[in-house]
């Protein structure tokens, strides 16, 4: 089980949100629900620095470095598990084992034809997949993210999201399509005026609760 709790998350004078007591439990794919400044990202953000070596972490916009392959962007996911040189070797000239791993980890998410393109070249979407295979190259227990399909068609959005969700033990992601949370999460965590409105398992989730969300 993956708690946090903190009475007050802000910056400065200025209070976001308010007396956040959170568990993930294993299994457990929570959906983060909330208009535009309702917290999501300051909770998202607090939970990873809290605990950072348990989540992988997979953000809105996906911060690959240009110059860098697709393949050497999804490897910087995992540098923090070997010491610097073997990163340095497996990132200038890959061993086929590893390689091949990456290939096969991309493959679900249809970017192992662009292994060895420049990530600055990539569309938006395809960004966002390189992303999401960095995101489980971290190979870590639990996931947050941020918005992490939002440039990807609705079709897209669930495969990838899904198949990310999949690999781990369970996880909290901040979403906007509320029809997408309801196809892949369990549970759903709804913030308004820096509270948490409720927690409640997805099939409870009502046309009303969503209308307290976004009025």
């Amino acid at each position: 089980m993956l708690h946090f709790q903190a009475a007050r998350l802000g910056f400065g004078d200025q209070t976001v949100l308010a007396d956040i007591d959170l568990c993930i439990r294993p299994g457990d794919r929570i959906a983060l629900l909330g208009k535009s400044g309702a917290g999501k990202s300051t909770l998202l953000a607090a939970v990873r620095q809290a605990q950072e070596s348990q989540c992988a972490w997979c953000p809105q916009a996906p911060a690959l470095v240009p110059g860098l392959s697709t393949y050497q962007n999804v490897f910087t996911g995992g540098l923090q598990r070997h010491n610097a040189l073997y990163n340095a070797i497996n990132l200038i000239r890959p061993w086929p084992d590893r390689l091949a791993e990456i290939s096969a980890l991309s493959k679900p998410l249809g970017i192992d034809t662009l292994l060895h393109a420049p990530a600055g070249e990539l569309s938006g979407g395809q960004q966002q997949r390189v992303s999401l295979a960095r995101a489980a190259w971290q190979q870590k227990p639990w996931l947050l993210a941020d918005e992490p399909v939002s440039a990807l068609d609705e079709q897209q959005a669930e495969a990838a999201l899904g198949w990310l969700l999949e690999r781990h033990r369970g996880g909290l992601v901040a979403l906007h399509h509320v029809a997408l949370a309801q196809r892949l999460c369990n549970r759903v965590i709804g913030l308004r005026d820096g509270r948490v409105l409720f927690d409640k398992p997805i099939h409870a989730f009502s046309p009303a609760d969503q209308a307290a969300l976004y009025q």
